[in-house]
């Protein structure tokens, strides 16, 4: 309990960090905001009003003062380009970013972890030469890129892919709200046609987006593996007589587990607060999305908003992480 109190604390210098910095960098880009909003034709004496509705006249350190106040309130700023507080827009946007990130993450899991088993049983063989390829290529591959030649294959040239905007067809009523994911929420009330156009629509950015996650995952799981394999009590279980699938299964993968557990969270964090560019592509209407049309409109508020949930993301992810360890370690839960 200590150990956990511990951390969360020392997580508060680091958000403090984070809002210092993120505030002062995007004082720094280049671009007036009231002149973008109002546009380059706009009088002077109207870019004047705008500046001093988005408190931009005032000095660095009161703006600053005001943001930092108003964070404590879940005041997360005004969007100026689409006219909503910014914790009204995260509220609708957010379940599409987690839609998104889940489902890439439940495909890296599910091909990663099977890479790595087969990279570590079989290692020096042909299998493994591939898994090491697939995971290099996985790594090294620019998702822009990725994104760019599945769209033009799969939708353009074979037709398999449904156009990619949005979460669901245009001629499909979205399930009925219950958590904001459509492929669960159309699971809850038995919507069976929004379920095949959500899913649809969900698995083709999710598979580009989870490229990198499957690759870090098998790299990881078969290194964890190898590391088991060469410990005496392996060697001992095989002596005995133990088959092979028992032995990864019973001894090699769970001594394993703690490791590829905290990659796979880590990882999570990632794909929440980095799925910028996966959904710029193909149109998803997440938070990455969001975000980018903020910086094409020099919208201030918007952009900090993003970087400081995703870096609260990625500390939570973590601690999550160092407290799971607690079930596969008896120090850690000793600690």
């Amino acid at each position: 309990m200590k150990t956990t109190l511990r951390r969360v604390l020392a997580m508060i210098p680091t958000l403090l960090g984070v809002i210092v910095i993120i505030f002062l960098i995007t004082r720094v880009l280049p671009g007036d905001p009231a002149r973008t909003i109002a546009g380059e034709n706009a009088a002077p004496s109207t870019v004047a009003k705008l500046r001093q509705q988005m408190g931009l006249d005032e000095p660095i350190w009161q703006q600053f003062l005001n943001y930092f106040l108003g964070l404590f309130r879940g005041d997360l700023g005004f969007a100026w380009h689409t006219g909503h507080p910014v914790a009204q827009d995260f509220a609708s946007r957010f379940p599409a970013t987690v839609e998104l990130a889940l489902a890439a993450l439940l495909i890296g899991i599910l091909i990663g972890v099977p890479l790595g088993i087969v990279g570590a049983v079989r290692r020096g063989r042909v299998s493994d030469h591939a898994t090491r390829v697939i995971s290099l290529l996985g790594i090294s591959m620019p998702l822009f890129w990725l994104g760019l030649l599945v769209i033009s294959f799969f939708y353009a040239n074979l037709g398999w892919e449904p156009a990619p905007i949005g979460r669901i067809g245009d001629t499909v009523n979205p399930p009925t709200h219950v958590t904001g994911l459509y492929v669960l929420d159309s699971i809850i009330t038995g919507d069976s046609v929004a379920l095949g156009s959500s899913l649809s629509h969900l698995i083709w950015p999710a598979m580009v987006l989870s490229v990198g996650t499957i690759a870090i995952v098998s790299r990881m799981t078969r290194s964890s593996m190898l590391e088991v394999l060469g410990q005496d009590y392996i060697a001992t279980a095989k002596a005995k007589g133990m088959g092979p699938v028992k032995v990864v299964g019973a001894h090699v993968l769970k001594n394993a587990a703690p490791t590829i557990v905290t990659v796979i969270g880590l990882e999570l964090g990632q794909l929440l607060g980095g799925a910028v560019i996966t959904e710029t592509i193909f149109s998803w209407p997440g938070i990455g999305n969001y975000v980018v049309q903020s910086i094409e409109a020099t919208d201030y508020a918007p952009v900090q908003a993003m970087t400081l949930a995703a870096a609260v993301i990625y500390l939570i992810v973590n601690l999550l992480v160092d407290l799971s360890q607690a079930v596969f370690d008896p120090k850690v839960r000793d600690a």
